[in-house]
């Protein structure tokens, strides 16, 4: 890919030579299908007693600098477009919603380690705060180990709705650089009879229509606990693919309570999706 091919920008932010490694494969692998470029940030947090224009010299870690470099080259090697940035800021997620902005960013890729959830906090303080505000789409993918290199099964689960479809076609990007398979579940609740069983098949019809190029494989579980089904399901796929189920952003709502409880426990590299919709557009779907 040159110059010349690019369509779009993935912001990868790291914040060390562990988590650039365990984000890179999903990056690059995102950005040869959907021919971006992409952009490694490094946000140092500069101290208020400190000038943000002090914070390289005071500040920067000469180790995480060499990181990122040496990150940019690995997707280069790769034969992608790179850059780096470094930002001066007070938060992480101040940074990483500046570079964001400053790089006109389609699609944020951040690392999460899986911390077990603190009081008000969900993923982390910052990770929070860019799932909620960024203005464009996040992918947020656990770290805890590295992802398999070959990808045979990809486990996406689908719910409906905006988040759900972005997470089937990033599951469908993946899978069509790894010639893996796409198994779309949707859980339905035994004990949520107002669901039919035609709204299931139409809920997995609508996120399979976009799967281009993908063997795509559909089934519809009738359980009792949608959340633990799903996750005893991870165990058998390389990688699981959650969209932020709705209900609202406040506090332990942020991501919903199926994809929150999958996200932490599933088996293998989890990837939670968001899709940035305006105003508007989500109002537009609440109400319709």
């Amino acid at each position: 890919m040159n110059e010349a091919e690019v369509r779009g920008t993935l912001l990868v932010p790291v914040a060390n030579r562990e988590t650039a490694e365990r984000q890179l494969d999903t990056a690059i692998e995102l950005a040869t299908d959907r021919s971006l470029r992409i952009v490694l940030v490094h946000v140092v947090v500069v101290p208020s007693q400190l000038r943000l224009v002090d914070g390289r010299e005071y500040v920067l870690d000469e180790e995480d600098e060499a990181a990122l470099e040496a990150a940019v080259d690995a997707v280069e090697r790769r034969g992608v477009v790179a850059d780096s940035l470094i930002v001066m800021g007070r938060g992480v997620a101040g940074g990483i919603s500046w570079a964001a902005s400053e790089v006109d960013a389609d699609v944020i890729l951040a690392g999460w380690r899986g911390r077990p959830p603190r009081e008000g906090v969900v993923l982390g303080s910052y990770l929070d705060t860019v799932l909620a505000d960024a203005g464009c789409d996040v992918l947020v993918q656990r770290i805890q180990e590295p992802r398999p290199a070959d990808l045979d099964s990809i486990l996406v689960a689908v719910g409906g709705g905006p988040h759900a479809e972005f997470a089937a076609e990033t599951a469908a990007s993946l899978a069509r650089e790894h010639d893996a398979t796409v198994r779309l579940v949707h859980g339905r609740s035994s004990t949520d009879p107002e669901q039919s069983s035609l709204a299931a098949e139409e809920l997995l019809a609508d996120a399979a229509d976009g799967l281009e190029g993908v063997d795509v494989e559909r089934v519809i579980l009738e359980t009792g606990d949608v959340p633990g089904t799903i996750t005893d399901l991870t165990a058998d796929h390389d990688l699981t693919l959650l969209g932020v189920t709705e209900g609202g952003f406040l506090k332990r709502r942020l991501l919903g309570s199926l994809s929150d409880s999958v996200a932490r426990h599933a088996a293998g590299t989890v990837i939670l999706a968001k899709r940035h919709e305006s105003t508007p557009s989500r109002l537009r779907r609440l109400l319709g």
